[in-house]
């Protein structure tokens, strides 16, 4: 057997929440820690003129709180996030809590976050062209809930919540899918030298 076998454990199975030490407290911590860094994320929005949806750093936020934290653990940051905006905590976009036109973009980013943890648990964080997979679907998954949620709420043709719900949000979402490509890969490198 090689040295650099050795040296490297194996993290087959793992993701980066997983080098931690396990513990109840640590895996409260990061649910809430995911929520709240969601909830922080969704303040930076910026608006849209002709949609009520805004740019904002949620979508970033919750896959990777999705990725990093697996699928368990990120659907419950995730739930507790949109719980507690539902409850009235004003942690939604712009400080916006309750039901409104873009909370199917929330319900979007449950669903994501389970499919990017699932991933991550399997090795997708780990390179740059698994991590762009991983991000794409993510974001597929929140506009597939989202487009749709907004078009009954806002009573928008199909044509219209696509205008108005996915194409100015295109490159943003790009954008935040090469900053992931980046973060994630790295600090695996990072962790395994």
């Amino acid at each position: 057997m090689s040295t650099a076998a050795v040296a490297a454990p194996a993290r087959t199975g793992q993701v980066l929440a997983d080098l931690l030490p396990a513990s109840r407290v640590r895996d409260i911590a990061l649910v809430v820690g995911g929520a709240a860094l969601t909830g922080l994320a969704a303040q930076i929005a910026v608006p849209v003129p002709g949609t009520p949806v805004p740019v904002t750093g949620q979508t970033f936020a919750a896959l990777l709180v999705g990725t990093s934290l697996g699928a368990r653990r990120g659907v419950a940051a995730l739930a507790l996030y949109a719980l507690a905006g539902l409850a009235g905590m004003p942690w939604f976009a712009g400080g916006g809590h309750g039901f409104s036109a873009s909370f199917g973009y929330i319900l979007g980013m449950l669903l994501a976050s389970a499919a990017v943890g699932a991933l991550a648990r399997r090795g997708a964080d780990r390179s740059m062209p698994r991590m762009a997979g991983t991000m794409l679907l993510g974001e597929a998954i929140i506009y597939a809930v989202g487009v749709p949620y907004l078009a009954f709420s806002a009573d928008l043709s199909a044509s219209a919540a696509i205008a108005a719900g996915l194409t100015p949000f295109l490159i943003g979402d790009a954008l935040k899918a090469a900053l992931a490509m980046g973060l994630l890969p790295t600090a695996w490198k990072l962790l395994d030298k």
